[in-house]
């Protein structure tokens, strides 16, 4: 099984919640990618992220919520990200 999930953080620089989302983010990402990479499956997942202060379309859309968290460009969380909320969203997605 092969399966690609593409996780945007959009926030900006100086953002102590964006710093701990980012935190929380690549900790249940990287034991998500442990389960899930080998021989029997592979999951590609994607992070990229996204400073509201050089983009003014996501200023003018997240100004108010960040740090947001998209996953395959659909809001998933904003301000706080519950490592428990993210880990079962992204088990749901290979199941």
């Amino acid at each position: 099984m092969s399966k690609t999930i593409d996780l945007t953080l959009i926030g900006k620089s100086g953002c102590h919640l964006c710093d701990e989302a980012r935190v929380a983010i690549n900790a249940v990402v990287g034991a998500f990618r442990a389960e899930h990479t080998g021989v029997a499956r592979h999951v590609q997942v994607n992070l990229v992220e996204h400073d509201i202060l050089v983009d003014e379309a996501l200023y003018e859309k997240y100004s108010e919520e960040v740090p947001v968290l998209l996953i395959n460009g659909k809001v998933h969380n904003y301000w706080r990200i519950d490592p428990e909320r993210l880990k079962a969203a992204l088990e749901d997605l290979v199941k």
